[in-house]
């Protein structure tokens, strides 16, 4: 057999392999193909090291299926873009035991949101569940448990800062740093591009590396307003009142033009996941929104809905709403009841976890936006229909009185 025929279809699956890790997560992709890849039999693993060197043995290679392969290379990837090997050194991780541990739970913090995306990798595989610990926290808060154990995977020095045989030159720690800003940036503009389909571990990152500049509250202002502006430029006909020409054809019954007031209708998830006091905080920014646009004054219904459609109600401002509730979630219910009202409404606000069903298309005739609230205890919440605007609300907004239940 051709020696060199191992190591090419080694090569052609590692290749193959990147670009399913790069279609898998694309944010992640400039720090994917910045790394460069060795096939080096001396290694007894596929690991990184801190120069961005990716290191394969090509028996193990071969061994993993290609999008297995794929999820590895998504795991090793985010040892790098986190830093792991300098956060390591900085906790004064020195010793092969504690390198070993350090290696565990630093795995644990990326697997938390690759299992959460179903890229979880067949090896180096261990969740924060496997050391009883809670989710989404930081291998810092893991490494503090009493459990010290063998790593049943070596992801190399890229995730401990421990020295390999294999180790090579690659880019410096400038280069680096502007690696890890641009995949923070690529990261923020994916989420607001396809809300909801991001882990919450990596906004977390993003956020914490690049603070974020883009205020929920404002890019909810922005896309209600949108509409509503739509839907106020709409003119049509009418034959509720005479045209203003109707007197040079009297035989002639002309229809006059109108400028609809447009109605907005705001569903509200009331299921028993939701929680009071973030619903009555976005509550409180669309009432001041509405206002702004005009719409204080009988424009506004609000339906509280979770299975089924518990109250509908025109309101004067957010105080006014009484959240009913707490069984199921069915939002299609509540957009379905929303656009069947009459007058029927130009724009319907849906606010929820997104823990729902949703119809396959958008209501006839009304636009929707869907404000996604996200809980950082309860991570990324599910993205909304693509037919939808969405903006992620998540829970460092200001303090506002809780509505009333019942």
């Amino acid at each position: 057999m051709n020696a060199a025929a191992p190591a090419d279809d080694a090569q052609a699956r590692l290749a193959a392999a990147r670009l399913w890790a790069a279609h898998r997560q694309p944010y992640l992709a400039s720090a994917i193909f910045a790394t460069t890849v060795h096939l080096d039999p001396e290694c007894p693993t596929i690991a990184v090291d801190r120069s961005w060197n990716l290191h394969a043995d090509p028996v193990r290679v071969l061994a993993l299926r290609t999008d297995d392969l794929g999820r590895l290379i998504l795991h090793l990837v985010g040892h790098l873009v986190r830093g792991h090997a300098d956060r390591a050194a900085k906790l004064g991780v020195a010793d092969d035991n504690a390198r070993e541990w350090w290696n565990r739970v630093a795995d644990a913090e990326i697997n938390d949101d690759l299992f959460r995306v179903h890229a979880l990798p067949p090896v180096a595989n261990d969740l924060p569940a496997t050391f009883d610990a809670p989710d989404r926290g930081l291998a810092e808060n893991y490494y503090e448990l009493d459990a010290v154990r063998p790593r049943p995977w070596d992801c190399g020095s890229g995730c401990d800062d421990g020295d390999r045989p294999w180790d090579r030159d690659g880019i410096g720690d400038q280069q680096c740093e502007l690696l890890r800003l641009s995949v923070a940036g690529e990261i923020q503009r994916h989420d607001a591009h396809h809300p909801g389909t991001t882990p919450r571990g990596w906004l977390r990152w993003a956020e914490a590396l690049v603070p974020s500049r883009v205020d929920w509250r404002r890019a909810l202002a922005a896309e209600v307003r949108r509409s509503v502006a739509s839907a106020s430029g709409r003119v049509d006909y009418t034959y509720s009142r005479r045209s203003r020409r109707a007197e040079s054809t009297p035989d002639v019954v002309l229809p006059a033009l109108h400028r609809p007031v447009p109605e907005v209708a705001i569903v509200c998830d009331t299921s028993g996941s939701m929680h009071d006091r973030l619903l009555s905080r976005v509550l409180a920014e669309v009432e001041g929104i509405l206002v702004r646009a005009g719409l204080r004054q009988g424009n506004v219904r609000v339906l509280a809905v979770d299975t089924n459609v518990h109250a509908v109600r025109r309101v004067t401002r957010a105080a006014d709403v009484v959240l009913a509730g707490g069984g199921g979630t069915d939002m299609g219910a509540g957009i379905r009841a929303a656009n069947e009202l009459r007058p029927s409404p130009s724009v319907i606000v849906v606010l929820t976890d997104g823990h729902t069903p949703w119809p396959a298309r958008a209501p006839k005739g009304a636009k929707v936006v869907v404000g996604l609230l996200a809980e950082s205890a309860y991570g990324t919440p599910p993205a909304a229909p693509a037919w939808a605007r969405t903006i992620l609300i998540d829970d460092r907004v200001s303090a506002a009185p809780p509505m009333v239940r019942r």
